[in-house]
């Protein structure tokens, strides 16, 4: 059984005097548990519009989503959200942060410190536990909002370009990082980018997704084995698939500015 089954979704936003823009045409498709699955595609595709149905902070115009078989009304502790922009609570230290979602499941001070020393370390942030947002970089303030998402040890984790606004050699590093906690800890991931290298280095399995309005037109496995390092960028294997994808997406940006 799916762990994610997203059954028949689509979205129209209304706009004005009565017109009507479609983001995503009807889709299905299922994540198994432990699945690490990137949805790849065009800017303006759909992709965050059905990252947000998932997390239940938008709803779908048609279908359902449901997780473990339950349908998906709203936001809930079993799905942790990363977004591209920074969204720390400025107030709170590092450690403060990661506690917010424990603190509110009513869990005990102890277990709190526990939990959040364990992430802490995990991410690489030891040493910056009472540093506030502001005096963290980009990619620490990242560190940081993944560490807040896996403590409270959702079902799947949703990230939606996490890495975007960070520079290429950080960005390198937080993949890596982000692919060797779910390489140890297994975590159902769904991860949107728009990055061609990302989506196969992340990856087990690629969902493609056309230009606006948004479904995904294919479907691409990935083997390449793990643990996985930068340099598999270089195999033959890695640019194989990379020639395939940029094809898709080309395809995709052709035909958005024909219609």
């Amino acid at each position: 059984m799916s762990q994610l089954e997203i059954q028949n979704i689509s979205r129209v936003f209304p706009g004005k005097k009565g017109t009507q823009t479609q983001a995503l045409t009807p889709i299905d498709f299922n994540v198994n548990e432990n699945d690490f699955v990137t949805i790849l595609g065009p800017s303006g595709c759909g992709k965050s519009t059905m990252l947000r149905i998932i997390a239940g902070l938008d709803h779908p115009t048609t279908g359902q989503v449901l997780l473990d078989g339950k349908r998906i009304t709203g936001p809930g502790a079993d799905r942790g959200m990363v977004f591209q922009s920074y969204t720390l609570f400025p107030w709170l230290t590092v450690e403060q942060n990661i506690c917010f979602g424990l603190r509110e499941k009513g869990m005990s001070a102890a277990e709190q410190k526990e939990r959040s020393a364990y992430f802490i370390n995990r991410v690489g942030l030891k040493g910056f536990e009472q540093h506030f947002p502001k005096q963290l970089s980009g990619g620490m303030q990242q560190r940081t909002a993944i560490a807040r998402a896996l403590a409270n040890d959702p079902k799947i984790l949703l990230l939606d370009e996490p890495f975007g606004a960070l520079d290429n050699q950080t960005r390198l590093l937080m993949q890596e990082l982000l692919l060797g906690i779910w390489e140890s800890a297994q975590k159902t991931v769904l991860f949107v980018t728009h990055d061609i290298d990302e989506s196969i280095f992340m990856a087990n399995r690629i969902a493609v997704f056309s230009a606006r309005p948004g479904r995904i037109k294919t479907e691409i496995k990935v083997n390449l084995p793990h643990p996985r390092h930068y340099t598999v960028k270089t195999t033959p294997e890695f640019m194989e698939l990379k020639a395939r994808l940029t094809e898709e997406i080309r395809a995709e940006a052709i035909a958005a500015e024909q219609r």
